[in-house]
């Protein structure tokens, strides 16, 4: 497990600096209610009524005076979107920095074949974004605690499971392309986490373009529609799932015919 615990030592400082940034921004989130709360059901109506920017975010389809409506909107894209950058960074750097930094040398110097590498690799950045969400789960429950609310566990709980299966899937698809390249690419990881958002908010505003859920993981993490339904929905959760492993098993099959030296 050499090279497992090589990556999370590498990987240590860009864990910190944004587990710290997404917490932080979270606490600060939860931390604003009780104060907004207090107009929260004039702003909720209001929001309500704003045509397709209210339909971008899901905020005409849940009560944003209430806290796990306001979760779901406000706290949920900071974890979202946050979490997906995080996770694109991971996957689009995993199997292509070697080349970039010259550190093929250790790697090869190592008696493991290299689908022992991507395995290695695969397990120490899905440990990351698995630490990065047990810190989001813990400031919430502490903030939540400390503000004096009750929220539904459950929904709180889906909510959190939809952002992790979210990032675990950008990562997997960005792990892939990784393969590919010869080289770190934060642009196109970053690039790809932003896409996904940006389709999601365009299929929320037509029906036309309602079938790109099907292709951004943004589709099942939609806070309204899980608050609503008590469910993530599995129809694009499903999809997703294969993306999930198409992107891995891009990346087993590549690395392996790849010329790292």
């Amino acid at each position: 497990m050499t090279i497992f615990k090589h990556e999370l030592r590498q990987g240590r400082n860009m864990l910190l600096i944004w587990s710290g940034s997404i917490a932080l921004m979270l606490g600060a989130c939860i931390g604003i209610y009780p104060e907004m709360g207090k107009d929260m059901g004039d702003i909720s109506t209001m929001f309500a009524d704003m045509g397709g920017f209210s339909a971008a975010f899901g905020m005409d389809r849940i009560n944003f005076g209430e806290f796990i409506g306001f979760f779901g909107v406000e706290c949920g894209n900071v974890l979202g979107l946050g979490g997906a950058f995080f996770a694109a960074l991971l996957g689009i750097s995993a199997l292509a920095k070697e080349e970039k930094e010259h550190t093929a040398e250790f790697l090869l110097s190592h008696p493991v074949s290299r689908r022992n590498v991507v395995m290695q690799k695969l397990m120490a950045i899905a440990v990351q974004i698995l630490l990065l969400n047990a810190v989001s789960v813990a400031v919430t429950a502490l903030s939540v605690l400390v503000i004096g609310e009750s929220p539904d566990t459950k929904t709180l709980a889906l909510l959190f499971a939809a952002y992790l299966l979210l990032q675990l899937e950008t990562m997997a698809i960005c792990f892939g392309i990784s393969a590919f390249l010869s080289s770190g690419g934060p642009g196109i990881g970053l690039g790809i986490a932003a896409l996904f958002y940006f389709l999601n908010i365009i299929a929320n505003l037509t029906e036309n373009a309602s079938f790109l859920k099907y292709i951004t993981p943004f589709g099942y993490t939609e806070g309204a529609d899980i608050i609503a339904n008590g469910s993530i929905d599995m129809k694009y959760l499903s999809v997703g799932l294969v993306f999930t492993l198409a992107g891995v098993l891009a990346a087993f099959y590549r690395y392996g015919l790849k010329d790292i030296g």
